[in-house]
């Protein structure tokens, strides 16, 4: 089952690309949309079948590939791995719909979108360093043609900026893997967490520096940022979608699966710098969203500051925080495709982006009205109100970072209010105000247009009222994870984020409750009443 989430869109890849040239663009479409559906339905089967009360890898292949340099086709998927593979192709099939059925060069383009789709499910499913590396930059090279060809004015500058920092990215990561396999003197690269305890600190802490850089490349973190906003001003909308949605989170999921998990000693040592940076990294994103008068490069930087909140929640390394970390993963790609999916329509409908020139777009009777309801919802649910997916998910990072890292925290917490402030400014001089003559007359989105923004709508509002259905898939992994790495380094979990009573509070009540059952069971609950369907509240 696992193979297929990987092979059938591959293998459809190559299938749409060597049709013939005379095949019409429609026929192709409808094709990449059924094999999206297919791997959706597969991903969705996967989802019933997987036992959330096992923490290890489940749905376990291991076949013979290269046995003579040590590589073995391994796969495995987790409470970790799960819903981001359920993220990816489910977005996949959002970006196809998503795509103008005018695009130019369908084959190809439907071919890059599909392959990205198997080359990224690939790199989450993978149990071998160099399998993992493989899938892992399967997807350079088809997005930087994405970018090169269907991008605006500045699309060959920003797919060489991305095309050089990623390859640098893959660089160090082969780099790590192979100083890791040679040191350990490994007969195989199969992932194993205990390699790591074959080597002194110093070792290990320059392998995980390695890995580190590598990941931050990805994510992106400050510094390393530069290419992001470039890449997603020239991309189109639904690359953009894809791009911030799905393929920013192979470097946090790295972080978590390759820097917190195999390298425990190196990690818990460098946790007080990384939780600075993740400090620095989400400042300087929001910061720079406050300032930009462009739409999409303001979400480009959102996202920047957003990542930092994950950081900083791999830093510290507690069950709250790691489960927090997942959470955000999903919380931040489904907003972020809902919010550039937006953008799209803004820029299709009135030729600009920029905030200095429109005005009044909510308009109901000759404006974007539903564009502007969903971008409100959007714009909440990322400054992390209460009810909705972002709140959740930035809530349990907090919580749980806060024992280890107090003053990061705090100031990290400073980020929301900027979202809220870049977001507010957004929304205010974009959809507010008396609609300009230069706009008297918009053209409608239609309704089979608005799908995809009002299904991610709907799952925002669906996870941020009920998060125990997300949750539910990934607690017992991300609790055995951050267990065993306290015991691997030797460094005891925050009694605060350890204890059973912390633990039991993440199975949360259903219904409504169950955000206000998440924060009673914080420190706070004092402040707000405790839930008594919680244990330990």
């Amino acid at each position: 089952m696992l193979s297929a989430l990987i092979w059938i869109p591959v293998g459809a890849a190559i299938v749409i690309g060597l049709l013939p040239n005379t095949t019409s663009a429609g026929l192709i479409r409808s094709g990449a949309g059924f094999v999206s559906m297919a791997t959706l339905a597969v991903a969705i089967l996967l989802l019933f079948q997987f036992n959330p009360q096992d923490p290890g890898f489940q749905f376990q292949e291991n076949l013979s590939w290269l046995e003579a340099l040590g590589l073995r086709y391994s796969l495995g998927v987790d409470g970790i791995a799960l819903p981001l593979v359920m993220l990816n192709v489910f977005l996949i099939a959002l970006v196809i719909y998503c795509t103008s059925a005018t695009v130019q060069r369908p084959k190809l383009y439907y071919s890059l979108l599909l392959l990205i789709s198997g080359g990224v499910t690939g790199a989450f499913l993978a149990q071998d360093f160099i399998l993992f590396f493989l899938f892992y930059e399967v997807e350079l090279v088809p997005l930087y043609l994405l970018i090169a060809i269907w991008g605006g004015l500045r699309r060959g500058y920003a797919a060489t900026k991305f095309l050089i920092y990623t390859a640098l990215s893959g660089v160090l990561l082969l780099l790590a893997f192979l100083g890791l396999n040679a040191l350990t003197s490994a007969t195989s690269f199969a992932y194993d967490p205990a390699l790591s305890q074959l080597l002194p600190l110093g070792p290990q802490v320059i392998l995980l520096l390695l890995v580190i850089a590598a990941f931050a490349i990805k994510v992106p973190l400050f510094p390393f940022h530069t290419w992001l906003p470039d890449a997603h001003v020239e991309a189109s909308t639904p690359v953009s979608m894809l791009l911030a949605g799905v393929l920013l989170k192979l470097g946090t999921y790295g972080l978590l699966r390759f820097g917190v998990v195999l390298f425990p000693d190196g990690w818990h040592l460098l946790g007080p710098g990384l939780a600075i940076w993740a400090v620095v990294s989400t400042l300087y994103g929001s910061l720079n969203a406050i300032v930009q008068k462009d739409m999409k490069k303001m979400v480009a930087y959102s996202s920047i500051g957003h990542m930092g909140y994950i950081l900083l929640a791999l830093a510290a390394a507690t069950p709250i925080s790691l489960m927090g970390a997942v959470m955000q993963m999903i919380s931040h790609g489904l907003i972020s495709a809902l919010l550039f999916l937006l953008v799209g329509f803004v820029y299709s409908r009135t030729g600009t982006r920029d905030l200095s020139v429109l005005r009044g777009l909510l308009n109901p009777e000759r404006g974007l009205p539903l564009v502007g309801s969903l971008m409100i919802v959007g714009a909440m649910a990322s400054s992390g109100l209460p009810g909705l997916m972002g709140f959740v998910a930035e809530f349990m990072i907090f919580r749980g970072s806060f024992p280890v890292f107090p003053v990061a925290t705090l100031l990290c917490l400073i980020g929301t209010g900027l979202t809220s402030v870049y977001f507010l400014l957004l929304i205010n001089r974009a959809f507010f105000g008396r609609l300009t003559e230069q706009f008297a007359q918009l053209p409608r989105v239609e309704l089979v247009e608005h799908l995809p923004g009002l299904v991610l709508s709907l799952l925002i509002v669906v996870f941020g009222i009920q998060p125990q259905w997300l949750v539910n898939w990934s607690a017992a992994s991300t609790l055995s994870l951050s267990a065993s790495v306290a015991r691997t380094s030797g460094v005891n979990p925050a009694p605060e984020s350890a204890s059973p009573a912390a633990i039991a509070s993440l199975s949360l009540p259903s219904g409504l409750d169950s955000a206000v059952a998440l924060i009673s069971s914080s420190t706070v609950s004092t402040a707000i009443g405790a839930n008594p369907n919680v244990p330990g509240s």
